[in-house]
């Protein structure tokens, strides 16, 4: 017979505590309060927490994809920069395109850009209308998915947001008190550059010429197309792949870099100098 003042028969975690039930993997007297069922009895927290600890970790599906669609080499810097630019849009749905909060607390303004130098970037966002969002995005999923596999996503995500960047300081410098939302500058960077690079590599492009011309000709004839910043966007989409296109074999990367990052200090010197003249001005 079993003695009950046995001190095996007491939880190994609370002495005080009598139990005459064992963890199925080490054998130790657990009470009610230490057991967690399994496939076969009762396990201890030490047990539990070893086999948590050796257990395969498990990641959300989503990061599967991502990461097996990266693998593939898919443009997923391109897709991501997208699927950003619709939740925003969405919000803005929401709280209003036109002068909502989201609208207002994300587009440029260039007197704003020195106290709030997020804008230039978080404009490339944000959009006046679902037209403009499908042109942008349209434009974005042809050029940039291709750029994206021709110059490798750190590359093509630098040439997409110092673009943008660039549009913003051309409106700053050319129609001051604008206020401009939408990726025209970057996506206007990117034909500039798919221009450019074809050019390089012996391409034929004058169907884009054409194309990037008449685009940009809409936005001097058309009333509330912040031209400015497609010329900006093109003018450093324009840079930045010529800087590529001379830089491309691997003796040349760090020259590449070097000059990458100046001409992203300049446009972003640029934009803040314009600003802060700007102040109290509107």
């Amino acid at each position: 017979m079993t003695d009950p003042h046995d001190r095996s028969n007491f939880c190994y975690r609370h002495p005080d505590r009598q139990s005459f039930v064992l963890c199925q993997r080490c054998g130790r007297t657990i009470c009610g309060e230490c057991q967690t069922p399994a496939a076969v009895g009762v396990h201890c927290p030490e047990c539990v927490k070893e086999a948590r600890g050796n257990a395969p970790r498990l990641q959300p599906q989503v990061v599967g994809r991502v990461r097996s669609a990266s693998r593939r080499g898919a443009p997923v810097v391109t897709y991501g920069i997208i699927g950003v630019t619709v939740a925003v849009f969405l919000l803005q749905l929401v709280t209003g395109t036109g002068n909502g909060v989201v609208t207002r607390a994300l587009a440029f303004y260039p007197p704003l850009e020195i106290v709030q130098p997020w804008r230039a970037v978080t404009t490339m966002f944000v959009h006046g209308s679902i037209l403009h969002i499908l042109f942008n995005m349209y434009s974005l999923y042809i050029f940039g998915a291709e750029l994206e596999r021709q110059l490798g996503r750190g590359r093509f995500a630098a040439l997409y947001f110092l673009s943008g960047i660039g549009g913003s300081a051309a409106v700053a410098l050319l129609a001051p008190g604008s206020f401009v939302v939408g990726a025209s500058g970057a996506i206007f960077g990117l034909m500039a550059a798919f221009f450019v690079i074809a050019r390089s590599l012996g391409g034929r492009s004058i169907q884009l010429l054409v194309l990037v011309g008449i685009n940009l000709a809409i936005g001097f004839i058309v009333p509330g197309i912040a031209w400015q910043a497609h010329l900006g966007g093109i003018v450093v989409g324009g840079a930045i792949a010529f800087l590529f296109s001379k830089t491309r074999h691997r003796s040349k990367h760090a020259v590449q870099l070097a000059v990458l990052v100046a001409i992203g200090v300049i446009v972003v010197a640029v934009l803040l100098a314009r600003s802060a003249q700007l102040v109290g001005l509107f």
